[in-house]
C-alpha cells in the first residue's frame, strides 16, 4: 500500500516547498490539517483535501497513487 503523504512530500520537495507553504497556497488559516496528515492521524484524507493538496501543488490527484518506481499500486 501506496502511504499516501509520502507521495505529497516527494512533490513537495520536487517543488522546494514546505509544508507551511503547502498550507498558504491551499489557502488554509492553518497547517494543522496537514501536521495531523503527516504524523498519520489522518489515516484516509478526504477527497476534497486531496483535491486541494492536487490543486495547490499543480498535479493531478492520481500522481499520489504511484509508488517510487512508477507503478501504481492503490
Amino acid at each position: 500500500m501506496v502511504n499516501i503523504w509520502n507521495q505529497v512530500e516527494i512533490v513537495l520537495k520536487q517543488r522546494q516547498l514546505n509544508i507551511n507553504q503547502l498550507a498558504k497556497l491551499m489557502g488554509l488559516k492553518s497547517n494543522a490539517v496537514l501536521y495531523e496528515f503527516k504524523h498519520g492521524k489522518i489515516k484516509r484524507p478526504s477527497f476534497e483535501l486531496m483535491e486541494r493538496i492536487a490543486d495547490a501543488l499543480d498535479v493531478s490527484m492520481d500522481s499520489f497513487r504511484q509508488n517510487n518506481t512508477g507503478d501504481e499500486d492503490a
